[in-house]
């Protein structure tokens, strides 16, 4: 049995429906940040619409209860069609102990199946100080990035006036995750770090981890 971190981001307003889907699957919901989408800020001027809000919902599941989670998200929610939100799983190494283990899957056994770890779609984690995510995005997209979702966050530095690069330690900073093929996942990051890295205002360091299915983006999805 392997062990997904599954991740759902999706309109605030379904966040509802996204819970009941989880209890009706005996999922519990790790945890759920409040966050917004990244449209082109001319366009959203333009047609004096706001940043669509999100929230970002996620939970663990073994591999059987995660296939049957994106196939009933994408039969009650749509989330394979593009606009409705996106669905990521992630391969969960290690557990931390007996009892973290109990909390996922009760009393269900492990067994030695390795998992394929060939994976076409990474998840690009960017930290970055507050209000700078518009720039980060810019970069991202002009190295093929579709889109990517803004959450709020803080930092844990010992000092205020300390300082990581360039990063405020202790200031209020942004998370901006973006879900991107392996094959451009380099150039991505690289645009990233050269236009809005460490030695600009907004300071951004990012990182990435492998994604093993995904679902909202057509692009990837017509490859299945």
């Amino acid at each position: 049995m392997q062990l997904y971190y599954v991740v759902t981001i999706l309109d605030r307003s379904r966040r509802e429906e996204m819970e009941k889907l989880y209890q009706e699957m005996g999922l519990r919901v790790a945890m759920t940040w409040l966050g917004r989408g990244t449209a082109w800020p001319e366009l959203l001027s333009m047609k004096g619409l706001s940043p669509t809000q999100k929230a970002v919902m996620a939970t663990v599941a073994d591999d059987e209860t995660a296939h049957k989670l994106f196939l009933q998200t994408k039969i009650r929610l749509y989330i394979d069609i593009p606009g409705n939100g996106i669905m990521i799983s992630i391969p969960i190494k290690a557990i931390g102990g007996a009892q973290t283990l109990a909390h996922f899957i009760g009393d269900r056994p492990l067994d030695s199946t390795k998992p394929d770890m060939t994976f076409r779609n990474e998840l690009i984690y960017i930290v970055l100080n507050e209000g700078h995510s518009d720039e980060v995005m810019a970069a991202a997209r002009a190295a093929g990035a579709t889109g990517g979702t803004v959450i709020a966050a803080k930092g844990t530095g010992v000092a205020q006036s300390e300082k990581f690069h360039g990063l405020s330690l202790a200031n209020e900073r942004e998370v901006v995750l973006i879900v991107a093929g392996a094959e451009i996942k380099a150039a991505i990051m690289k645009n990233v770090i050269e236009q809005a890295g460490p030695q600009t205002e907004a300071g951004a360091i990012c990182f990435s981890v492998p994604v093993s299915h995904v679902a909202g983006i057509r692009r990837i999805d017509r490859e299945d």
